[in-house]
């Protein structure tokens, strides 16, 4: 095994400047200050979510709040995703650029209007696509690199439900940017298998809500640990919007709805409001809403530090690799 204090290096940790090839995802209402910042200072990428913040101009007081807590790398999430009330998106690029920000990660929609203006601002782009498909149109336009969502993971998983076993070694076959591995990762043994697979590190969203400096309410924390792998829901699949939640009474009652025919998103709006869901995680009443949570809330067993959980993810994925392997040859 490694001696401690050395470190994995991948195409991600190189092209993003960080110690170790563990991402911190981009989670509405999550992905703050006080999480992203943990994640950079334990030697991942730390990621804010612009579109948790009200505004640009709040984005912008987010990323300097940030900076008042890391010197280290981090990005910014900008999701692009069909919304009920039009969002500024340009606005928030603008932000972006303005206040320096040198990675960003793009997620839904294609980020290719957005594209020039990352470039010409010299910003490493990172799109999340759920399909090999995507992930090279991504490639085409100019990102750095493709995190490639599994059919595990929380949040959109897409509507082509492969699952990562076989999206990662696709992907890795038809690109030739670094690939980071998203959807189902909460420990050594999902990193290892990740690089196994063709990924250059793993992206974590589910597993980072449950620890101490993710500024959410602990009962939201405790329900991840007391989780197995069939406490997740997917919804809105009969709009081709596919959003995999924590499995509440109101998953229910929304599964309930779209099994009965045609339903709009006008009817479910009510129930998936994104300010429920911002109740949940300040409240501490996980039946207030609906949130994100992948099938990986089976593999949380504890509420350890951000700095903890990546030390162990990174030491256990080392020792698998230079000891279990290994020592099935020969």
């Amino acid at each position: 095994m490694k001696q401690r204090g050395t470190y994995m290096k991948t195409r991600v940790t190189k092209l993003l400047g960080i110690e170790h090839p563990v991402i911190q995802g981009g989670m509405q209402w999550v992905s703050k200050a006080e999480l992203a910042s943990a994640v950079s200072e334990a030697g991942g990428l730390g990621i804010l979510t612009a579109l948790t913040q009200p505004g640009p101009e709040d984005l912008v007081k987010e990323i300097r709040r940030m900076r008042a807590m890391t010197v280290k790398p981090f990005g910014v999430n900008l999701t692009l995703l069909p919304t009920l009330k039009p969002v500024p998106y340009m606005d928030y690029v603008e932000a972006m650029i303005s206040e320096n920000i040198r990675i960003v990660e793009t997620a839904g929609r294609s980020p290719e209007e957005f594209m020039p203006r990352f470039l010409d601002a010299g910003i490493t782009v990172i799109h999340k696509c759920t399909s090999v498909r995507h992930a090279v149109k991504a490639q085409k336009i100019g990102c750095a690199a493709a995190s490639v969502d599994g059919f595990e993971c929380a949040g959109h998983p897409g509507e082509d439900d492969i699952p990562g076993l076989v999206l990662l070694p696709l992907a890795a076959d038809a690109l030739s940017i670094p690939i980071i591995a998203s959807g189902g990762f909460a420990d050594g043994r999902g990193l290892a298998a990740a690089l196994s697979l063709g990924a250059d590190g793993i992206n974590m969203g589910t597993r980072f809500l449950a620890t101490k400096e993710a500024p959410v309410h602990d009962n939201v924390k405790k329900a991840l640990v007391d989780a197995d792998e069939r406490k997740s829901a997917l919804i809105l699949r009969t709009l081709k919007n596919s959003a995999r939640i924590y499995k509440n009474s109101v998953a229910d009652e929304i599964l309930a709805l779209e099994g009965r025919g045609t339903i709009t998103i006008e009817e479910l709006a009510p129930l998936v409001s994104g300010a429920r869901g911002r109740t949940v995680y300040e409240t501490g009443d996980i039946e207030a809403g609906v949130w994100s949570a992948g099938m990986v809330a089976g593999l949380i067993r504890d509420i350890p530090t951000v700095r903890d959980l990546v030390t162990r993810i990174v030491r256990e994925a080392e020792d698998i690799i230079a000891n279990r392997l290994k020592n099935m040859i020969g």
